[in-house]
């Protein structure tokens, strides 16, 4: 175990602020990662011949993994070694980026998401708890603020880069862009990192980390196959019965635990109940409509993936205007008014994008994207930052792990529910009465999927009913949306303080590393 011998030089070295270089390149490629493959799923679906059930796969493998991991791996780094773990979480992310560049069939890129998730889930934690062995605590909040920036700043650049790959190189590369970003982290890593582990951390539960992962991947089977196999199907009932089953057998082994990895004693809590299910809803959200955006801007506007991308701006442009000038309107107003507020303009945002018509163009699209934007901002940050300050100061770091964790939840039931209702929507509505049965079939499974029946087959008239089609799932989408954030609107003005607990764990000032990570995480 290092000395504090060791970790004051290392606060002194100069090479620290190329460390943090690093790590600042990590988090940026794990930011956009979250986001450059939905720009990247029509031309991958046209390619790969990819259903939209496959197309959420691949975008949720990595999430679900993600989520299901985050708390174990950050308890393997404590006890192992930080820098140890992050190199291999950097390793088996290099690895699963270069699976996925070279894989060719669907299953081969699931599989290559999933083993991403595995490093991001341990990278994530660990690039922030490495910090205290690199920088004093006059520039460590500084470091942490870096690195948070860079993970947020990843999700806006994310289409941008993923859409100018798709028009000069093949699908492939939006995973291989990640390879010497990667590359760069572990040799910096292996050679500027002191090695620190915490031996009293909590050891890492397995069963509770196979229930979680066990449970979570049933459900999010489930939402997703239930399109294709019918809601009553007896396989579907049965796979989501025994996804419940598995969460319910987690809440009740870590309820019983001494040091639980999910406290959920924390739930008792109001201020961190409230906010939590506030923030985990509007995630939700965003996750579905960065899904079911993509195919219409491309299919049914006609967009390449770099101007799919550029036209994804006004979501995150705004979340971020939004994130900046949301404290001191919360410190003005209170947190329930802000919050609740953010989810009203969010669900009228949604209401207003579900008027949307194959000829609205991307001038109303831009618009209500606009809105909702400013809505996920003025939602999402103070209802992140209301459930840190609801926290027993010893409790800020598990809580803040939970509260990460119910955030990933969100985003992968948000793809596949959203997801699943879009793909119903569209192949109810789709007309394919004078098509063969394989091409019909086939013409079912996305708009691209149609578009491509339709350029073969000749029939134009199949291309306005995709894109009339998958219009009306997207507004199904947006609707269901709307309702969720105004739910989430009403559940917040109804139980949320107006003004933070008096002597909370963040307290005005309060800048420890748990905080300030998570409270700038949220600003994504």
């Amino acid at each position: 175990m290092v000395t504090v011998t060791q970790v004051e030089a290392a606060r002194r070295d100069p090479r620290r602020w190329w460390a943090l270089g690093a790590l600042v390149a990590s988090m940026l490629v794990l930011g956009f990662d979250m986001t450059i493959l939905n720009v990247a799923l029509p031309t991958m679906a046209e390619q790969l011949g990819a259903t939209t059930g496959e197309q959420q796969w691949m975008a949720d493998a990595y999430v679900v993994v993600f989520a299901a991991l985050m708390l174990p791996a950050g308890l393997v780094g404590d006890r192992f070694g930080r820098r140890l773990m992050l190199i291999t979480g950097l390793g088996i992310f290099l690895v699963g980026s270069v699976v996925g560049a070279l894989a060719a069939d669907v299953d081969a890129v699931v599989a290559a998401r999933a083993v991403m998730g595995v490093g991001g889930a341990l990278v994530t934690p660990l690039s922030l708890s490495v910090l205290p062995s690199l920088f004093g605590p006059d520039e460590r909040s500084r470091a942490v603020g870096v690195i948070a920036a860079a993970s947020a700043l990843g999700m806006p650049l994310g289409p941008i880069i993923g859409g100018w790959l798709l028009d000069h190189f093949w699908w492939g590369s939006v995973f291989l862009v990640n390879v010497p970003m990667a590359a760069i982290g572990v040799v910096a890593c292996v050679l500027l990192l002191p090695e620190t582990r915490d031996p009293a951390s909590p050891r890492v539960d397995a069963v509770s980390t196979v229930l979680t992962a066990a449970g979570l991947g049933a459900l999010i089977y489930a939402i997703i196959e239930a399109p294709n196999h019918g809601w009553g199907d007896p396989l579907i009932l049965g796979v989501l019965g025994g996804g419940l089953v598995l969460i319910a057998a987690l809440v009740l082994r870590e309820r019983r635990a001494e040091r639980p990895m999910l406290d959920m004693a924390l739930l008792a809590q109001r201020g961190f109940l409230v906010n939590a299910l506030a923030a985990t809803l509007v995630m939700f959200v965003l996750a579905g409509l960065l899904f079911v955006l993509p195919p219409y801007l491309q299919a049914v506007l006609g967009h390449d993936a770099f101007g799919t991308g550029l036209r994804l701006l006004p979501m995150m442009g705004g979340l971020m205007l939004a994130a900046k000038a949301a404290q001191p309107i919360v410190a003005r107003f209170g947190a329930r008014a802000v919050v609740s507020t953010g989810l009203v303009v969010l669900a009228l945002a949604a209401f207003l994008g579900s008027r949307t018509t194959v000829g609205s163009g991307y001038g109303f699209t831009a618009l209500w994207l606009s809105v909702a934007s400013v809505g996920f901002g003025f939602s999402v940050v103070p209802a992140m930052d209301g459930a840190l300050a609801a926290l027993p100061r010893d409790r800020a770091g598990s809580g803040s792990g939970l509260l990460m964790t119910l955030r990933q939840v969100g985003g992968a039931i948000g793809i596949a529910l959203l997801g699943s209702l879009l793909a119903e929507a569209f192949r109810d509505r789709l007309d394919v009465a004078r098509l063969p049965g394989p091409a019909a079939d086939l013409a079912g499974e996305s708009v691209v999927a149609a578009h491509m029946v339709a350029e073969q087959a000749g029939v134009a008239r199949l291309i306005m009913s995709a894109d009339s089609a998958y219009v009306h799932g997207m507004d199904v989408v947006l609707l269901v949306s709307g309702v969720v954030s105004l739910a989430a609107a009403l559940l917040a003005g109804a139980f949320l303080p107006g003004r933070p607990a008096e002597g909370s764990a963040a307290v005005p000032g309060s800048r420890s590393p748990d905080m300030v990570a998570v409270r700038a995480d949220a600003r994504q």
